[in-house]
């Protein structure tokens, strides 16, 4: 194989793992290690006893704290209200199906009912049972221990409204005659995907509310991850969760140190999936936001937001929070830009820039998204119209491919009279490369003219892989029933679970089969007529279709149809490009370079 040739298999390679891996290069996913506990540097004891108080204990991973529930420390406090009923309950919206529990005024379920999973409403919040219920409240900001007394709690219209009565445990260990009360309200619009949690203290007399534990009052936390479930830690590129924060109108993406990164003055926070979002949005009190990571054992990754509210200095605080909790779908997102548009009188929230997207390419990505739309406006199957849209785009690119393959025709065509001129200046690299630089002027060949074409086709190829490796409506979309029943999840043939084999997982995939198969023929026929031999040639052949079968193993079966399909139609363009340059060596053969002082010695 010529220099030339292996170059351009060489930016080949780059376009195409350049635009496999261009997010993780932009957007590596931080180092996980494990996460320190996040607490202040005195233990904040909390106790739920008191008149006929039944709490049930916390999680074991949740109560190592010695000053837990069910004691009367000094500056801890507990329940004084009446019990209520600890029975979990669902409310719904046009979008959410909620479970809440009294326990601790929190959720436990939070379903969206517009966007399914195996047929059933996607599950936003993955929880094995082992963590506290999203948006449970903690003591000062030591989220080691949750308040999960048993709130008492009333509906009206989109309000959910929970309240229980508390009071201090004096020096003493006595119970302090002095209550004051914590509220945590609800309140939903009918279709929106953005709910607000208002968490409102009030005590019973005219002195500052008692909660000050290291300069903190409480801690509202969004935890343990973001739905919907997954079974392996995610991997950044097909599966992953993200934070981001905004800060004076510009997206961040935060690194996590230590599995834990702290900040103060936000515009709101987001764990941001392939698909969905939760967008923690604080009102302008200068809350402490600590975002955090763990790898753990039955939830792989665990990702949680808390804002720790500093200590109050009056009688009477109210604080509002914000949350959405959606698809990462622009049309749901934009509507809190404009207050009109939605239920809050919202405005200029932004959270349209938690959509993960290839900044520098975002327009092209916009354009094949509109193709893609359109195409499935024609026929309703968007495995048909991801085929149409690469035809459309092979055609677009019809002219640098064209190009490509000529010039390496051509190459090919003139590798008889390369390898005479090789043999004859093999001892003289200088004459050999001015030679063979007057034989390309001479034929008209640039020898790059195979691999600059690449050059333009990549921002396509980069673009189009954002596309069809995250936008939303390929979630769901069959293809082929029985076959490829979702374009956004790697397609399965054959199922050995509980069995697991290295890389490939418990599952026997055809597209990566069929994908290298293809990469294979495609060199073979583009090839055809030149000699290869050696490691680079057979490296070339099988080693990189190989290399890309496990990296595209459990790739979206929507991008392998995309590969397939342009594989399959630059093989038939190759093969009618070879048929062409036979006939035209048939009828022009190639006359060997003769070097004419040799012949005149020979003839004499």
């Amino acid at each position: 194989m010529d220099k030339n040739t292996v170059l351009a298999i060489v930016l080949s390679v780059v376009v195409i793992v350049g635009g496999l891996m261009i997010q993780t290069t932009f957007f590596p996913p931080e180092p996980v290690s494990p996460v320190q506990t996040v607490s202040t540097t005195q233990e904040v004891p909390v106790v739920a006893s008191g008149q006929n108080s039944v709490v049930a204990s916390p999680p074991t991973s949740y109560a190592e704290a010695q000053n837990g529930w069910n004691s009367k420390t000094p500056g801890s406090f507990l329940q004084t209200g009446p019990d209520a009923s600890l029975a979990p309950f669902t409310f719904q919206t046009d979008v959410f199906i909620i479970e809440f529990d009294p326990k601790g005024a929190a959720i436990s379920s939070l379903k969206l009912k517009n966007h399914l999973d195996n047929g059933e409403p996607v599950e936003m919040i993955f929880n094995d049972g082992s963590a506290p219920s999203t948006f449970s409240l903690y003591a000062g900001n030591d989220t080691s221990n949750p308040i999960n007394a048993s709130f008492k709690h009333t509906i009206s219209g989109n309000e959910v409204r929970f309240s229980q009565e508390f009071a201090m445990v004096n020096e003493n260990g006595e119970v302090d005659e002095n209550t004051f009360t914590i509220s945590k309200t609800y309140r939903f619009g009918s279709s929106d995907y953005l709910f607000e949690i208002i968490v409102e203290m009030r005590n019973s007399e005219n002195k500052v509310i008692p909660l000050n534990y290291n300069g903190f009052a409480y801690t509202l936390a969004f935890e343990p991850q973001l739905g919907p479930k997954f079974d392996t830690a995610p991997d950044g590129n097909y599966t992953y969760r993200r934070f981001y924060v905004e800060k004076n109108g510009k997206k961040d993406t935060p690194k996590i140190r230590d599995g834990v990164y702290t900040t103060e003055s936000i515009n709101w926070t987001a764990i941001a999936s392939k698909y969905f979002s939760v967008i923690g949005i604080p009102d302008a009190t200068q809350y402490a936001i600590t975002l955090s990571e763990t790898k753990g054992g039955n939830i792989p990754l665990e990702s949680r937001i808390y804002f720790s509210r500093p200590a109050y200095r009056s009688s009477v605080g109210t604080d509002v929070f914000r949350f959405y909790v959606g698809p990462q779908l622009s049309q749901n997102m934009t509507i809190y830009n404009k207050a009109s548009d939605n239920a809050f009188g919202l405005s200029d929230l932004n959270l349209e820039k938690a959509l993960d997207s290839n900044s520098w390419l975002g327009w092209l990505e916009n354009i094949l998204k509109w193709l893609l739309k359109f195409f499935y406006s024609l026929i309703p199957n968007y495995g048909v119209a991801i085929i149409l849209l690469t035809i459309l785009i092979k055609i677009v690119l019809q002219p640098f491919s064209k190009k490509s393959m000529e010039s390496t025709s051509k190459m090919q065509a003139l590798n008889p009279q390369m390898e005479e001129l090789k043999a004859k200046y093999k001892d003289n690299p200088t004459k050999l490369n001015a030679e063979m630089g007057e034989l390309y002027k001479k034929e008209k060949i640039n020898p790059l003219g195979g691999c600059l074409p690449m050059l333009f086709q990549f921002p396509i190829f980069i673009a189009l892989y954002g596309l069809l490796n995250k936008h939303f409506e390929l979630r769901g979309a069959t293809f082929i029933p029985g076959w490829i029943n979702d374009l956004s999840l790697p397609e399965s043939i054959i199922n050995f679970a509980p069995l697991s084999l290295p890389v490939i997982g418990s599952d026997i995939r055809l597209l990566p089969i069929l994908y290298g198969t293809s990469m294979i023929f495609s060199f073979s026929i583009s090839q055809a007529g030149t000699p290869q031999s050696g490691m680079t040639g057979k490296f070339m052949k099988f080693g990189m279709p190989i290399m890309f079968f496990f990296i595209l193993y459990n790739a979206p079966s929507g991008l392998l149809l995309y590969w397939m399909v342009m594989n399959v139609i630059s093989i038939g363009q190759q093969i009618f490009v070879n048929k062409r340059r036979q006939k035209k060596a048939l009828l022009n053969p190639v006359v060997p370079v003769v070097n004419k002082k040799n012949s005149k010695k020979n003839k004499s």
